[in-house]
């Protein structure tokens, strides 16, 4: 909890800090790489710094954190801070990484703010950063320790044993370890962090959703990133898609990769059995169909419900799967909408994906994927239909902007 001082000063200063903070985290991120440009090359993403999503996210989490603290002390936001918590472990972050951030961003505070930040403000937004860093270093620290490495190397060697073309877009890989280890224990849900070294020497990272195990191998699927180059020669003026066309072009058998622990907080509860939906759009299927992979795999008895939209029937990845393991349950049925659909495709299954018309119990636990506007509309209309709050479950692909952008 915040002291009392503390409370006092940033619900002051709040607005000012808030209504800064888009200002604050570009000049706070430049500050970090000129200092330490290893970390751009290396660990953060480039292709989210160059469109700014990454900023957005920071300033969310930011605000919220600070928010909950002055509103609301007694409450702390646990499924915010886990989610960070889990892309953190995902990508190896260690607790001497927090001062760096503290001194980068605070300089960068003052350089928005100048004069506003007197000893006081600054104090009191101190203790707001580490009660918010204290908690992830706690909770990853136990993140660490469930997943066997309480160093936080959680980097193994992989090799590539095949891979599976799903779309002309979509591509699963096929990786053991190459050292003949078992596989690390997963929840079906989860991804994992995939380290490439491109042209340029950056060893670049990107988290991809699990979408099964076969043959002894984890399974990650991967749809290529595509956008018109700049003068620059970088995707959409940003590096955005670098990792999945290298994946695509060149991770075949025998290529070793670079690969973390399973991690994430959204995963199917296996001692759950109420009734289960399992809603995504576009490329958000991967975790869904490990998930259902799993239900089916396990001869689950629970009412499972599997809706999905996408662009065409081309565009579906895992369309067949989607159907093949519906059939295997026991009480389960899916529903596909699709925008541009081919052939003789029901009217009413054209367009958006609609959730009003589902038949869903009051009980049921719901899991979500996809674009940030897609998620909107789907939890919105299952909270209209009287599921609750706490059983809507969502994964967002990249910075996590719900709470960034209200």
């Amino acid at each position: 909890m915040l002291s009392e001082q503390a409370v006092r000063t940033v619900r002051a200063t709040l607005p000012a800090v808030g209504g800064a903070i888009g200002e604050i985290t570009p000049i706070f991120y430049r500050r970090l790489f000129a200092a330490h440009p290893d970390l751009l090359r290396d660990l953060f993403n480039r292709g989210n710094q160059a469109n700014g999503s990454q900023q957005q996210a920071l300033a969310g989490a930011i605000a919220a954190f600070a928010t909950v603290l002055v509103e609301r002390p007694d409450v702390r936001p646990d499924a915010m801070l886990a989610r960070i918590a889990h892309k953190h472990v995902s990508l190896g972050i260690r607790p001497e990484q927090y001062p760096i951030v503290q001194e980068h961003l605070f300089a960068a505070i003052v350089e928005v703010l100048g004069e506003a930040v007197t000893p006081e403000v600054a104090a009191a937004w101190d203790e707001v950063y580490w009660l918010m860093a204290n908690a992830l270093i706690a909770i990853e620290a136990r993140l660490y320790q469930q997943a066997g490495t309480p160093d936080g190397d959680v980097w193994g060697s992989y090799r590539i044993v095949g891979r599976r073309q799903e779309t002309d877009e979509v591509v699963t890989f096929l990786a053991r370890p190459a050292d003949d280890r078992p596989l690390p224990a997963h929840r079906p849900g989860q991804y994992v962090s995939v380290q490439v070294e491109l042209p340029d020497g950056a060893r670049q990272i990107r988290q991809y959703s699990l979408s099964g195990q076969l043959d002894e191998a984890l399974c990650f699927s991967v749809k290529r990133v595509a956008g018109e180059r700049s003068g620059s020669g970088l995707l959409d003026g940003g590096p955005n898609g670098e990792v999945s066309a290298w994946l695509h072009d060149h991770a075949l058998p025998g290529t070793l990769l670079r690969i973390s622990a399973p991690a994430g907080d959204v995963h199917l509860d296996a001692a759950d059995t109420r009734p289960v939906l399992l809603a995504s759009a576009g490329i958000g299927c991967t975790p869904m169909i490990g998930m259902l992979g799993h239900l089916a795999g396990t001869g689950s008895t629970r009412r499972v419900v599997s809706v999905h939209a996408d662009r065409s029937q081309a565009t579906h990845a895992f369309r067949d799967d989607l159907a093949l393991l519906t059939a295997k349950l026991a009480d389960a049925d899916a529903h596909v909408w699709y925008e541009e659909p081919a052939g003789d495709w029901p009217a009413d299954r054209t367009g958006r994906l609609d959730l009003a018309g589902l038949d869903l119990p009051a009980d049921t636990v719901a899991y979500l994927c996809g674009p940030l506007p897609f998620l909107r509309a789907a939890r919105t209309q299952l909270l209209a239909a009287g599921l609750g709050a706490a059983d809507i479950h969502y994964e967002v692909f990249g910075p996590d902007l719900w709470l960034a952008q209200g």
